[in-house]
């Protein structure tokens, strides 16, 4: 007898890129909306990915003073990446979504991102646009635009609207 529900191994994944951003949670709370919540029968399992950025990459010195310092910055990138983890995870409760799986991965978001495409296997990767302009783009470097030359799936990205006064 032939069913119409997918099951659990026939569920494709979604990778969604999270961060302390507005951005970020709108385009999760997007997908939410738009890609989990509309079926009845969810055809997407989510797997959250937040990039934590590693000591070194955030204290740009070495020296006098570091081995003070490092321990304090380490805790910070621990408290921020706990903070933005149950953030998301709240987002998914309200929307009564459960059945997410969680990441934290130290390193580049855009390198961060295409392994857990590849880890995952999946066949969609969403993240948040900050809406940079072209010079502060060339100068930050941006994630979806790498994400979207680099990973090996749909890359969508998520622009938050921007209110009119």
């Amino acid at each position: 007898m032939a069913t119409s529900s997918v099951s659990e191994t026939e569920k494709q994944v979604i990778v969604a890129g999270i961060d302390d951003s507005d951005f970020s949670m709108y385009a999760l709370e997007w997908t939410l909306d738009h890609l989990l919540l509309t079926a009845v029968n969810p055809k997407f399992n989510l797997v959250l990915v937040y990039a934590r950025p590693s000591v070194s990459s955030s204290v740009g010195f070495v020296g006098p003073g570091a081995a003070e310092v490092l321990p304090i910055v380490e805790v910070d990138l621990k408290r921020t990446a706990t903070r933005v983890t149950e953030n998301a995870k709240e987002i998914c409760k309200t929307k009564s979504v459960k059945d997410i799986t969680v990441e934290v991965v130290e390193g580049d978001p855009r390198n961060v991102l295409c392994e857990a495409v590849e880890k995952h296997h999946a066949s969609m990767l969403v993240v948040g646009s900050h809406g940079y302009g072209a010079i502060k783009r060339a100068v930050l470097g941006s994630v979806s635009d790498y994400c979207s030359h680099h990973a090996n799936c749909t890359v969508m990205i998520v622009k938050k609207p921007k209110h009119k006064h």
